[in-house]
């Protein structure tokens, strides 16, 4: 066996290897981005309108992937989350559009939203749960 064979199958080697693998996993931006991704998934939000006639407990479905929020399926949605849960979005079907913001936490999220809906400016709040 030659001298690098030997090293490589040390118990001192496989124990430095180890380690070095340990320490890359405590990295702070590998860290940082696994509570990103602790979003990640489809984000049931239902609606309800506090002021203006818009109509009220209608639901949308939400994707969060990393920091990014987008549609899970009808109208155009952007926005973003932080490692704080703290989440902006921007939505508009059609003529209508509105923006909220709020605050995301483990499988549950709530905030407020304001926006013109058929002509109608109008605002409220939001109740998320993630599927």
């Amino acid at each position: 066996m030659t001298n690098s064979a030997k090293l490589a199958t040390s118990p001192r080697s496989r124990w430095l290897l180890a380690a070095t693998v340990i320490a890359a996993m405590a990295v702070p931006g590998a860290a940082d981005a696994k509570m990103v991704r602790g979003y990640d998934g489809v984000w049931n939000v239902v609606f309800a309108t506090t002021r203006g006639t818009c109509s009220s407990g209608y639901s949308v479905p939400f994707t969060v992937t990393g920091s990014r929020v987008s549609s899970a399926g009808g109208g155009r949605v952007s926005g973003s989350v932080n490692r704080a849960g703290g989440v902006a979005v921007q939505v508009s079907v059609g003529a209508s559009h509105a923006t909220g913001g709020g605050r995301l936490a483990g499988n549950t999220g709530a905030g407020s939203w304001r926006g013109v809906i058929s002509g109608d400016n109008c605002a409220g709040t939001w109740q998320a749960t993630r599927s």
